[in-house]
Order: C-alpha cells, then structure tokens, then sequence
C-alpha cells in the first residue's frame, strides 16, 4: 500500500515544514512496525519549493491470515486468506498505519510549527490503488464536500490488454487543494475504510469514539454521512445509531448556536453594506461576558452549557477563575470536552474549568456559592410546566449573586423571511417570548427571590420589534429571603453524577 503526500512552499514557508508537521525528518527514512506488517516513510523529493512524504505500508499476508480477521472482503471463498488485495490496496489497514505513524499530525500537533499546524497549505494526495465499492462517482461524493478543490477518481482496469472487460473495482485517487494537514489526514482516515467496505479487524463500541474525533468539524453537515458512518463501523446497527445519534447532537448544537446567525445574515445581505455581520451567536456571547465582568464575577456556572462555547470563550479572560459548565447529556460534555482539548490543556487552564452532569429541574448542591449563573439560551428548550423547577434550582438554591437569562425575542422572527410564519427558531424550542412575557416572568421571579433585575438588548435594536435576542441581568439584593410556601421548592436532589475530575476525563 502506498500513499504520497505533497506541497509546495516559498523561501518564507518552506515546503519542508511537512516533515515538522509530520514529525518526520526529510533526511531520514524511517521504519515503523504495525500489527500487520512494516511501515517505511520516506522523502522521494524535499526542498524549500516542493516536499513529497510517502508512506509505504508493507502487510505481512501470514501475520494478517494468523490472527484470522485478514478475509479479504469474502469470508465465505475457501481461497479468501491466500487470494485476496490485503498487500495491495489502500483499506483499513493503511488507515491504520497512518493513526499509528502520523499520530501527532492528525490531532493537529506540532510543537515545532505551531502556526503551520494551524493554516492551510497546498496539498496533493495520491494513493496508486483504492478499493471502492460504488465506483469512482462515490469517492467523488465522498470527497468533494470536504473542500479539496480536485478529485480524481480514476478507474484501474481489469486488465489493459482486455480493455471489453471493463473497469475494476479499484481507482487510482488524487486529492488537490488547500487545506490543514490535519484535516486532509483525518479525511483519509476514515473514507479509505469506507471505500474498501471492509475492516481487517473486530468493531468494537470504541470504534464509534474514533469516528467522531476524526470526523469533528466535517462529518456531522456532510451529505453522506449516513453511509460513511454505517460502512466505518461495518455495518453494525447498535454501534451506528449510536453513532448517528452523536452526531444529530452534535448537528443540533452547532444548529442552536447559528440558526439565528445564519437569518440575521439573510436579512443582512439585503443591506447596501458589504461588511459581513457579526453572527448573532457571537453578540449573545460577547454581551454575555460583558455583563459578567460589570458584575465582577470571578466564579461563574454555565447552565445548559451544551458544546461548551461560552465556556471556551469565559476560558480567555483570566478574571474568570473558575468555571462550571453544567448539562444534562453526557454527550454534550463530552463534546464540549472534545471542544476545550481539555485532555491537552495544561494543568494550571484545566484546574479553572470543570463540566458536570446535572438537571437543571433539580437542586443540586455543587452549584452553590457562585457569583454568577449564565441561562444562555435555555429556558425555551424547557416544557412550560417545567420552569418553576428550574426557576427554584437556580435562584432560590443555588442563589448566584449574578444571574444572567438570554432567550429569542419572537417578535423579531418577522424580520426573518426564510422563517415561515408562526414557525419557532429552532425545533426543539418548547415556547418563544415577546418582550412584555419575558419581562413579566423575570420580575415575578426576581421579586419571590430577592432579585433586581434589568434588561438589555442583543443584537440589532429594531424600533418596531426589538432585538433578535433579550437578556435579563438579575442582581441579588441585601435581603436574602426565604422562598414562601406557595414556590415551587423541589425535594433536594443533588446528583451522584461523575465528580468533576471524573467528568472531565469522561
């Protein structure tokens, strides 16, 4: 199996920085043993204009035989072990081969070249012979959604001196564009297993954490990814809803954090201006974290905290020592983990943020003692009958000095058209406010709980409508009362969810 790897640079970017982001040196060929054989990597060419890195996987047909999972795609042929393409062509195998060897280059790492790691650079990939079951038109559908400015598919022959006998299923592919080393080694990662159909080795539940590590950023919007996902976990039905599950979260996160983005930038490019618009996420954010440093907050909780953005935007300032952010799906934290590297974060960043697992329907006793509380989007994705409980959690147990409520203005959604009529922002929300309801809500909770409580505007302050977004900045005043028997005080139930050092490693 063979796969070549180049790009071309400048005197100021030198085309021989793919061996320090490949953390192999040009001037050295290396060689690695896998499990199935020897992998050699090499440079057939290396200077400050091109640089061309190749991995060359040698398999080992009786190693593969002897640990009886090398079947060629055909477990049921008598001849499948002694004949098949193993050696040959690129599957899981090299897959695996480029996890183990480029470990560091397909998490994104360099310590050498950080910045490089980072920027998109020129790059040809091509590998000499791919299985591909569905021909050379689904590597082009694989493929081409990721970016890569060409992609050739070009079919090998059954055999050139018999041309009537058609195409094989084999294509030479050759990937061009521009793009992080990273991205382009995570794409092969997992399309070549896809294409082959087939692994060489036992699928297990892990197998579902890899996909979606390499698949971050890209997998969840990609037009495919029902197919990607069903042949990378060979077709094993628990293990690929479980998959895609992840993934619709992980697609409905991302969706609740730029629907209204993405129609805020819809009636903007209306406008005569050619400047392109802050995203409404980023504004929510931004607002947020000034209302935070107004008040002064050092310790702050981020309730609902989801993917964990404003956590990894609190996580900048170094005013805010300690940060808690809470959800109720384990999933979420474990992307909001994913998103925070806090596996790779120093131990001085790790030890200001936490993520626990909690309902936000319970009191919970970890959440008290905190200067502030942020409700960033929140309370609209809770049943109607549900935010009494909430409201007690928060602001009668927990009593954070600062509590900060964002929530979409409906009013506003007329400024939308992509937005049909009577229709919410976003699936899952359970109500959307006018800003007479929202006010009124949040002065009856202020007032059975000791709060002051102001309002501010986010985004665009339409004189008709109001703003797309209002944020209610509830203060706690000197008078600490005791909730009266008429509020919703729900029995203590504080969570044996993870402890947070066990949630963070989750």
């Amino acid at each position: 199996m063979f796969l070549k790897i180049s790009t071309t640079g400048t005197p100021e970017r030198p085309a021989t920085d793919l061996g320090f982001l490949l953390h192999k040196h040009p001037d050295n060929a290396q060689a690695f043993a896998t499990s199935h054989g020897t992998a050699h990597v090499l440079y057939p060419e290396a200077s400050a204009e091109r640089c061309t890195a190749a991995l060359l996987l040698e398999v080992d047909p009786v190693a593969l035989v002897r640990r009886g999972k090398g079947r060629g795609g055909a477990p049921d042929a008598a001849l499948a072990q002694y004949v098949n393409d193993r050696p040959y062509a690129a599957s899981s195998l090299l897959a695996v081969a480029i996890g183990n060897v480029f470990s560091s280059a397909l998490r994104g790492q360099c310590k050498a070249r950080p910045e490089r790691a980072e920027q998109p650079m020129p790059l040809r990939v091509e590998v000499p012979a791919v299985p591909a079951r569905g021909g050379a038109e689904l590597v082009r559908r694989l493929f081409e959604p990721l970016g890569w400015a060409t992609v050739t598919a070009e079919p090998v022959a059954l055999d050139e001196k018999f041309p009537e006998w058609g195409d094989s299923r084999y294509v030479r592919l050759v990937l061009e564009g521009e793009l992080r080393l990273a991205e382009a080694l995570r794409h092969l990662y997992v399309l070549l297993p896809v294409l082959d159909d087939a692994k060489h080795y036992w699928v297990s539940a892990d197998e579902v954490d890899k996909l979606l590590r390499a698949g971050e950023g890209w997998l969840p919007t990609h037009p495919e990814q029902k197919l990607i996902t069903s042949r990378y976990l060979a077709r094993r039905w628990s293990l690929t809803r479980q998959a895609m599950e992840r993934l619709e979260l992980v697609r409905l996160a991302d969706a609740d954090d730029t629907d209204v983005e993405d129609l805020d930038n819809a009636v903007d490019e209306t406008t005569d201006t050619e400047e392109k618009p802050v995203p409404l996420a980023v504004q929510r954010r931004d607002a947020i974290t000034a209302a935070l440093r107004a008040a002064g907050a050092g310790r702050v909780l981020d309730l609902g905290c989801g993917q964990g953005q404003l956590v990894q935007e609190l996580l900048k300032d170094p005013r805010f020592t300690e940060i808690v952010g809470v959800d109720v799906s384990m999933r979420a934290l474990t992307i909001a983990s994913r998103r925070l590297k806090l596996d790779r974060m120093g131990e001085r960043q790790a030890s200001r943020v936490t993520l626990l697992q909690g309902s936000l329907a319970y009191t919970d006793k970890r959440l008290k003692g905190y200067d502030a509380a942020v409700l960033s989007e929140v309370i609209e994705h809770l049943d109607l009958p549900r935010l009494p409980a909430l409201e007690y959690a928060v602001f009668g147990s927990a009593r954070p000095g600062t509590v900060l409520v964002t929530t979409p203005n409906v009013e506003y959604n007329v400024r939308w058209e992509t937005l049909p009529a009577g229709h919410v922002r976003h699936g899952d929300h359970r109500f959307e406010w006018t800003r007479e309801e929202f006010r009124t809500w949040s002065r009856a909770v202020a007032e059975r709980h000791g709060y002051a409580v102001e309002f501010e505007p986010v985004g665009p302050d339409d004189p008709e409508v109001g703003p797309p977004t209002q944020l209610a900045v509830f203060t706690l005043t000197g008078t600490d009362r005791k909730p009266s028997p008429t509020d919703t005080s729900p029995t203590d139930q504080t969570s044996t969810d993870p402890t947070p050092k066990e949630a963070k490693t989750a």
